[in-house]
């Protein structure tokens, strides 16, 4: 019983500071643009001189000529009704505009998501059981190599080998339906899994090396438990809980690290989408997008946070005795 409360606690505090936090996430993301240099109104208007009437024609409409405070109250009870505004680039609702593009990026960060996680774990894994040993160095270097190369370096490096030398995939473009959009999108996820391959490989070493040394490991060795058995039971189990908790840090970077890829090889999604509106000022795209990205970031690490006393029952019982 006690320890439910404690649970139901625990899911209401972080409920409770999710909210919090995603308010103040979007007082910054809304008055922001208030410190932006430019105006709205010269890229709506596009150079033309109007009259009077019509300045204040096109300003009514999008709002503009209402205090700062109650264009954010109209925009947050507008965000609660599934209305983010309008875009001044495409004259179209942002809801639209951002749909149109976001099965394209989450399928991106999707597939570079599973490949981050499966070479990250694997590279890591090997490393540390092989620590000290030529393959551990050999993974070391490799990542380390890795890391060094920025995604929009990687992304020219991956067209002119595997889209315009060898021919096997398409250099361009996100392809139309499920399987042809995967295959478009294998060398956007790749440059854009590279980076964050090193990250999680690195992570997965060391939490795992550390695990190796403890008392507990050492005792399941010499009651002759096999070394898979060791492994999975009282290394990985207990080593996951930081590399869960650096995955969850990722998705911010994933999503805004697709701006790079998706404009090196051509892909319609919300990063493209992103540096287009910042170029032109489109604010109501660049906060939705902006608020789509903090949202994600705060909801997956609050899942994160919740997920980890299930993974590792000690930081539950750690939380239970404070």
């Amino acid at each position: 019983m006690a320890h439910g409360r404690a649970a139901a606690r625990r899911v209401a505090g972080k409920l409770g500071s999710l909210l919090l936090t995603l308010f103040l996430a979007s007082l910054l993301v809304f008055f922001s643009r208030f410190l932006v240099p430019g105006n709205p109104l010269s890229f709506l208007l596009r150079g033309r001189k109007p009259s009077p009437e019509a300045v204040a024609q096109v300003t009514a409409e999008f709002g503009l000529n209402l205090p700062p405070w109650q264009q954010y109250l109209n925009w947050v009870g507008g965000m609660l009704h599934g209305d983010f505004g309008r875009s001044l680039q495409y004259r179209q609702s942002v809801a639209t505009v951002i749909g149109d593009r976001l099965p394209v990026t989450l399928g991106l960060v999707v597939m570079a998501g599973l490949m981050i996680t499966v070479v990250g774990l694997v590279a890591g894994t090997v490393a540390a059981l092989n620590r000290g040993r030529i393959a551990d160095r050999a993974t070391l270097t490799l990542l380390t190599v890795l890391g060094a190369i920025p995604s929009f370096v990687g992304s020219i490096v991956l067209i002119a080998v595997f889209a315009v030398q060898l021919g096997w995939f398409p250099a361009f473009g996100s392809g139309t339906g499920f399987l042809d959009m995967a295959y478009h999108l294998v060398l956007p996820s790749i440059a854009l899994a590279i980076v964050f391959v090193v990250l999680i490989g690195k992570v997965t070493r060391m939490s795992m090396v550390e695990q190796l040394g403890r008392e507990h490991v050492e005792v399941a060795t010499s009651r002759g438990l096999k070394r898979a058995t060791v492994v999975r039971r009282h290394v990985f189990r207990n080593a996951v809980g930081p590399i869960l908790t650096v995955s969850g840090m990722l998705v911010a970077g994933l999503l805004v690290a697709t701006s790079i890829v998706e404009s090196a090889f051509g892909i319609s999604g919300m990063g493209s989408l992103l540096v287009q509106s910042v170029d032109r000022l489109d604010f109501p795209v660049v906060q939705a997008i902006v608020l789509f990205v903090v949202t994600a970031f705060i909801v997956v690490n609050a899942i994160v946070d919740l997920l980890e006393p299930v993974i590792d029952p000690r930081a539950a019982a750690g939380e239970a005795g404070r």
